[in-house]
């Protein structure tokens, strides 16, 4: 489980394929050498596990399913990532409670600057469109979010100065894809209320 609270970007150093069929990311970090194997970490929003590490870098892999279903396929050597920590019992929850788990991934069509931030309006196929409401959560790339406005085929967040110089959507162009997850309790509402109609 996370928070969306983005903790330092890393820089990918390496990205290899793995005889399984999935990929081997190695990635910088400024808390490597502090890593466990087993630790969860999010990646972009996609939660992944520690396999290795050392005091400049940390390891993990990504089955098929994940390539699939995020950007990790994405990666190239110096990308720089979004990586937070999983939550601890110690720390507060200062976004909104995320897994990890990357609902689709989603392509950045305007990027509007403004006097004091930023305006990002992302593509949303409609059979995600139950899941925005104005004024909620929703994670773009592990960061949480709020949906400042609920487009036509698309949703529209702001960006304020901190959030844009620390993490990787200053460096995000038009037609990139993010991976999007929306929110836990939201996605449970709409499959309860989804059964309750046949019924």
């Amino acid at each position: 489980m996370f928070t969306g609270i983005i903790e330092e970007m890393g820089r990918i150093s390496a990205v290899h394929a793995i005889p399984n069929g999935g990929q081997e990311t190695k990635i910088l970090s400024s808390f490597a050498g502090d890593c466990h194997i087993d630790e969860s970490i999010s990646i972009n929003g996609a939660c992944h596990t520690v396999v290795a590490f050392d005091d400049h870098s940390f390891t993990v892999q990504s089955i098929e399913e994940t390539l699939r279903k995020t950007t990790i396929s994405e990666l190239k050597v110096d990308t720089l990532v979004n990586l937070e920590r999983s939550m601890t019992l110690q720390k507060g929850i200062e976004g909104h409670l995320v897994q990890g788990h990357v609902d689709t991934v989603a392509k950045i069509v305007r990027i509007i600057p403004e006097k004091t931030g930023w305006l990002i309006d992302i593509a949303l196929d409609k059979d995600y469109q139950d899941m925005i409401v104005g004024r909620g959560s929703i994670t773009v790339d592990g960061i949480s979010l709020t949906i400042a406005e609920d487009l036509v085929d698309a949703f529209r967040v702001a960006i304020i100065p901190f959030t844009w110089e620390h993490t990787n959507l200053s460096i995000k162009k038009e037609g990139d894809n993010v991976n999007l997850e929306f929110d836990v309790i939201g996605k449970y509402v709409v499959k309860y209320l989804g059964k309750m109609n046949k019924i």
